[in-house]
């Protein structure tokens, strides 16, 4: 896996605001209101689409050469975006995610009454139970 991707990305300028698309990942596609927001988006889209193809084992493709892409209209601009991936792979795998479960309304009680972070506990039960003690790859 590379550390540093760069493509290029076609920002559609409007009247209800910019849209951006990437010629060479078909679906990695942001909207934006203000160009330094289209810059924000379209590195954070890059990131996150480059980063779900390398968890599907898909194959990444090169990026199409500036002068072989033509634009459509004169509201249409070439942009390169470049990401770090070692810095967006830290992000996804460190990321929490939300999960509700069930316990009995009299053990929640007394959870509760002791002051009890549920997620912690959960999480420490967790790493007892699958005999880990940090993240595994």
């Amino acid at each position: 896996m590379k550390s540093t991707y760069t493509f290029p990305a076609i920002f559609s300028y409007d009247d209800d605001g910019i849209s951006i698309s990437f010629p060479d990942l078909p679906g990695c596609l942001s909207c934006a209101e203000t160009t330094e927001e289209a810059l924000r988006d379209a590195e954070e889209v890059l990131g996150l689409f480059l980063y779900n193809m390398e968890k599907d084992g898909e194959t990444i493709p090169e990026a199409t050469p500036l002068e072989k892409i033509k634009l459509e209209s004169s509201e249409e601009k070439i942009v390169l975006v470049k990401v770090w991936m070692p810095l967006v792979r830290s992000e996804m795998e460190t990321a929490s995610v939300k999960k509700t479960l069930t316990i009995p309304a009299w053990l929640n009680e007394i959870a509760e009454a002791n002051g009890v972070n549920f997620s912690q506990v959960l999480q420490a039960a967790l790493k007892e139970y699958l005999g880990v003690k940090e993240k595994t790859s």
